[in-house]
């Protein structure tokens, strides 16, 4: 049987050699493939027309006992083999119905392990993906470009209390029309073509999902996939809102502590009634519990900055521990590095036979407050900042450096920043001392707290001296036409002395005689007409809040209107 000529071009382009022969075992044709396996392989020999055992001494024997079936002459018989170096496949040759002949496949058993190895590959790849697709805690639904359920994972049917069946071969709109979701986020995919998150609320479940839908593109840029993933989120938004009600019961603890805290302030000589004053010793209490070191106090000369150092000490982690204060300008330049950091016995001339341990010694885990810290030389400066920067010193005419442990506060009443620009204080160590800056106000701006500071004080002093002394509204009036220069370190000196000295029971009288006096001990100092005019109005105000219980009431007592007094009212930081 020959091959029409315009298909052997078919036969020679196949990948495996072809080998065909007549019912007589004798070779009738060999594409060109066949041709360079036998050749290959030695057996050169090869032609039409010979015994096809010669060339195919293990596929010729088989061909020729297969031809002599039943099976194989109706054109059923199939016949797969491999010898040491081939596979081959037996088939039968039918010319109009009947057997007339044989066709012998030939391929390198390398092709057939390659495509095997692919296959298995395939296989080992295909149920790889098929166990994470179903391993996922996530829920994961695959939909084709026009919204059909491809697939969802064994999480998703728990997630949304289905069955993959029920599902697979819908199109999602139709399954948001059955009310099993609220909606969906393929919908929005294919809307926007682009990835898209939503939340999803499942009914059947009652479960609150993160929905994230991912396009996937074919070749033409449309969609032919769409890839869903469900991340069940009912119980973070439980933890969340349970997390939230702990945060607003602790902060309504913390609010309630630190009140507490601020009742008892007075045992310190602290008094916070202004909102100043308050928001002071709020942001102070939160750095104590934190004990953050670098802490830089500002504030006018009599301000109270050592109170404030000692209670962030008080209420710290340390306040079991030292509490060290050194007022930098009581020192000499030549004897303030010995003081700081301690001395070596017989480092110089005069020092201790015996050595002597530094501020930063004694203070130990506690803390050292640096008062008056703008008048360091600038020689003491530079060793300061060598000493916080390395958390280490060097006692004078010591050879082995020592830790630091101790928590630093700094405060001054300079300006320190006007101070680095005139080259008087080290930029760096600024920098070093004023990581968390608290400004106390002068007591001029915190004039709420003046009844409560001279209560404080009278008592203080009552207690000391043995006297019952006493004050009427009239020292309230002169205290607050009073700048108080000196701040409320002169309120207390002023208090003392009338205690001390006064021969009355009520002190108004040697309060007004000192403060106005021209030879009294705290002169008072030029006003201008505004601030007269403000004293003058918050004194108004006071005497208002005090008889009235409504702004309204107020504002008729005062003759104004009551959007005035609301005004006025929180201008001077007044409240009812």
């Amino acid at each position: 049987m020959s091959v029409p000529n315009q298909y052997l071009h078919i036969l020679d382009s196949v990948s495996y050699a072809i080998v065909t022969m007549d019912l007589d075992c004798r070779v009738t044709y060999l594409n060109e493939r066949a041709k360079i396996f036998l050749t290959g392989r030695g057996r050169d020999h090869y032609r039409v027309g010979i015994e096809a055992e010669s060339i195919l001494p293990l596929a010729a024997p088989q061909a020729r006992k297969a031809m002599q079936t039943e099976e194989f002459r109706h054109g059923d018989g199939r016949i797969v083999d491999r010898g040491e170096e081939l596979f081959f496949e037996i088939t039968p040759l039918m010319a109009d119905g009947v057997l007339a002949g044989s066709v012998v496949s030939l391929q390198r058993p390398e092709r057939f392990e390659e495509l095997a190895t692919k296959l298995d590959s395939h296989r080992r790849l295909s149920k790889q993906l098929q166990t994470i697709f179903d391993a996922s805690s996530d829920g994961i639904w695959v939909c084709d470009g026009d919204g059909i359920v491809i697939s969802i994972n064994r999480a998703s049917e728990q997630i949304n209390g289905i069955r993959a069946e029920a599902v697979i071969g819908r199109n999602v709109e139709t399954i948001v029309l059955s009310g099993m979701v609220d909606r969906s986020v393929t919908v929005e995919v294919l809307r926007c073509k682009e990835q898209v998150s939503i939340m999803q609320h499942i009914k059947r479940t009652e479960k609150e999902l993160l929905v994230t839908g991912t396009p996937a593109f074919d070749e033409k840029g449309e969609i032919n996939l769409v890839v869903v993933n469900e991340r069940d989120v009912t119980d973070l938004n439980r933890l969340k809102s349970n997390l939230e009600s702990m945060t607003r019961a602790k902060e309504k603890a913390q609010d309630e502590l630190t009140g507490f805290m601020m009742l008892e302030l007075d045992q310190a000589g602290i008094v916070a009634e202004s909102k100043a004053m308050r928001k002071l010793l709020t942001t102070a209490m939160k750095l104590a519990q934190l004990d953050a070191s670098g802490i830089l106090l500002l504030g006018e000369s009599g301000t109270g900055k050592s109170l404030a150092a000692k209670f962030i000490h008080k209420n710290s982690p340390r306040r079991d521990k030292p509490f060290i204060s050194i007022n930098c300008a009581a020192l000499p330049e030549s004897l303030f590095e010995a003081e700081l950091f301690g001395h070596e016995k017989g480092a110089f001339t005069g020092a201790s036979e015996r050595g002597k341990i530094g501020l930063i010694g004694l203070a130990g885990d506690g803390t050292l407050f640096l008062d008056e810290v703008g008048e360091l030389p600038l020689s003491v400066q530079a060793k300061l900042l060598k000493c916080l920067d390395e958390n280490e010193y060097l006692p004078v005419g010591g050879r082995t450096p020592k830790k630091m442990q101790c928590s630093i506060i700094a405060a001054t009443n300079r300006d320190l920043e006007l101070m680095v620009r005139k080259n008087r204080f080290r930029q760096d160590l600024f920098y070093r001392l004023n990581t968390f800056v608290l400004s106390i106000p002068p007591l001029r701006e915190r004039m709420e707290d003046l009844f409560e500071l001279t209560s404080h004080y009278l008592t203080v002093y009552n207690e000391k001296f043995g006297q019952t002394k006493r004050f009427t509204t009239r020292t309230l009036d002169i205290f607050q036409a009073y700048p108080f220069p000196g701040n409320v370190r002169e309120l207390v000196n002023i208090i003392k002395k009338g205690v001390a000295l006064h021969d009355g029971d009520v002190l108004d009288e040697f309060f007004e005689d000192a403060l106005h006096s021209p030879s009294g001990d705290s002169p008072s100092r030029e006003l201008s007409l505004s601030q007269e005019l403000d004293r003058a109005e918050r004194l108004a105000l006071q005497r208002a809040v005090a008889a009235c219980s409504t702004t309204r009431q107020v504002a008729a007592l005062l003759g104004t209107s009551q959007p005035t007094v609301v005004r006025k009212l929180k201008k001077h930081g007044l409240s009812l």
